[in-house]
């Protein structure tokens, strides 16, 4: 296995970075052999990029057969549109080395938690569009092919994570910026399938975030398969002894299948 941090350098800082967990090929089973990247996004309301939201994903993406990617993209003080563009440089990075790191370029996954979801899914609704094009991004180098969210901050309507909002955008943001990182306004038939799960219970970011981008997502017929567990807390990240103390109630052993649903979900959509 492959370990390495590389800076992420885009027009907006150079302070983000990306950090490869690599797992190597092996003549006695297969030197041939590519894999699906995912790249993480943890949370941390776009003021931190959590640990919890981080290496303990990307052992468990590795345990699954994927190349695995986290970046800690920038937070506030920087502001919008700075952790996507670095994102988008994130995704070219892996595609243009895909050979290097044993990746089918063809089976990129951005996966975001919380305020990473809501990073993973601007991307996902805007790699094709001129906010990033007309900064020089070609919209096939940065296209995610598959999404996947856990608790995601989605909207910045009446189910609104505020506090995500005022760090992504500052205090005096406008009805027209709100709007444009209201991500369920922003679908399109070009955004990419998605997996995603969330908690019927929680009390942070609430359900009605994942359940207005599904909405969106079925009017214009892209495929989502989605996972809402009756009772947790938000964060709950792997939801086991991995990622919370012990007597925590971010453990949940009905919560803690999601990792083996998203499986199954990589392994129908990419076959």
């Amino acid at each position: 296995m492959k370990y390495f941090t590389e800076k992420i350098l885009t027009s907006l800082s150079k302070k983000a970075t990306l950090t490869g967990y690599i797992l190597d090929n092996s003549p006695e089973i297969d030197l041939e052999r590519t894999r699906p990247a995912v790249l993480i996004c943890p949370g941390g309301g776009y003021r931190f990029t959590s640990d919890k939201e981080a290496e303990p994903i990307a052992v468990k993406m590795n345990s699954l057969g994927c190349q695995v990617f986290v970046l800690r993209y920038s937070c506030a003080p920087a502001r919008y549109p700075t952790a996507l563009f670095e994102l988008a440089t994130a995704v070219k990075f892996i595609r243009d080395k895909a050979a290097d790191f044993y990746v089918d370029p063809q089976k990129i996954i951005v996966l975001g938690f919380s305020a990473g979801g809501h990073l993973a899914a601007n991307l996902a609704t805007k790699w094709d569009q001129p906010l990033l094009t007309s900064a020089g991004f070609i919209a096939e180098e940065i296209k995610p092919n598959a999404l996947a969210l856990a608790y995601p901050v989605i909207t910045t309507g009446a189910f609104a994570h505020e506090d995500s909002f005022k760090a992504l955008l500052g205090d005096e943001a406008s009805a027209e910026d709100l709007l444009d990182v209201s991500l369920e306004k922003q679908v399109s038939d070009q955004t990419p399938p998605a997996f995603i799960w969330t908690v019927y219970d929680d009390a942070v970011v609430p359900v009605e975030n994942t359940l207005s981008y599904v909405k969106s997502l079925k009017r214009v017929g892209v495929n989502c398969e989605v996972h809402i567990f009756a009772h947790g807390t938000h964060g709950m990240s792997l939801a086991n002894e991995e990622t919370a103390p012990k007597d925590s109630e971010q453990r949940s052993q009905a919560v803690a299948v999601w990792p083996k649903l998203f499986e199954n979900w990589l392994k129908e959509i990419f076959k």
